[in-house]
């Protein structure tokens, strides 16, 4: 914890870079010992490279975690957001930006969407939540699964609020006709963090799932997700 971090050396993040001694500067500590060798706030310090006037770049970038409630809460920052921070202009946001989406899609990566089988709900939140829950608008995704409930694609449809009157079934099934997919499994998120479904979520998955039967394309679920939670809507069902 950084509190922790700051209790032990309460002065150490106020120093300046050019005041410490280059084996103890952010950049150098990390070629020379890694980068497990460095806090948070050292780490965000190397993306900002400077800090504002009367600030080193060290206790700007405490401030700056301080101000967004932890890094835990960084992948939900927006682009004005950061810009709102006195000192932080359209390039530096711009490369913070690039840094949060890329270590997200790292992670994502690493979880292994294609070939990962889907056997219940929380298969599918923990496929998607780590990019799903950092949404600030909502998105409607579609997985795409074959025989033995692999993912064999994710199609990423529609941006804004998932209404049925606005959802076009054709396109949904358009990814499952041409790879030959057997099932689907409907997603999209809630950025107020609640998953609970709406009427509106209700009635997209009643299209889809009659218009799947004239397809012979099952859908298996439609899950919403929230921030650190979801709903299935198939469960709720019965």
């Amino acid at each position: 914890m950084i509190e922790s971090e700051n209790l032990k050396n309460p002065q150490r993040q106020t120093f300046r870079i050019k005041e410490m001694s280059s084996a103890d500067r952010p950049r150098e500590r990390l070629i020379q010992c890694g980068v497990d060798s460095l806090n948070n706030y050292e780490l965000l310090a190397i993306l900002l490279k400077t800090g504002v006037r009367g600030t080193g770049v060290l206790e700007f970038a405490q401030m700056m975690i301080n101000r967004f409630g932890g890094i835990a809460n960084f992948d939900r920052v927006t682009f004005d957001q950061l810009k709102e921070v006195k000192g932080i202009g359209d390039a530096k946001a711009a490369e913070l930006i690039a840094a949060i989406e890329f270590g997200r899609r790292i992670s994502y990566e690493r979880e292994g969407r294609n070939n990962r089988r889907i056997q219940s709900s929380q298969d599918v939140y923990d496929l998607v939540s780590a990019r799903m829950s950092a949404l600030d608008h909502e998105q409607l995704w579609v997985l795409n699964l074959d025989t033995k409930n692999q993912v064999i694609a994710v199609d990423q449809l529609y941006k804004g609020a998932v209404n049925a009157s606005m959802i076009r079934t054709a396109e949904v099934f358009q990814g499952a006709v041409s790879r030959k997919a057997t099932s689907i499994i409907l997603v999209h998120n809630h950025p107020s963090g609640d998953p609970t479904p709406s009427g509106a979520d209700f009635a997209v998955t009643r299209n889809v799932r009659e218009a799947g039967k004239i397809l012979e394309i099952q859908l298996l679920d439609h899950v919403v997700i929230g921030i650190g939670r979801f709903c299935s809507i198939f469960e709720m069902q019965g």
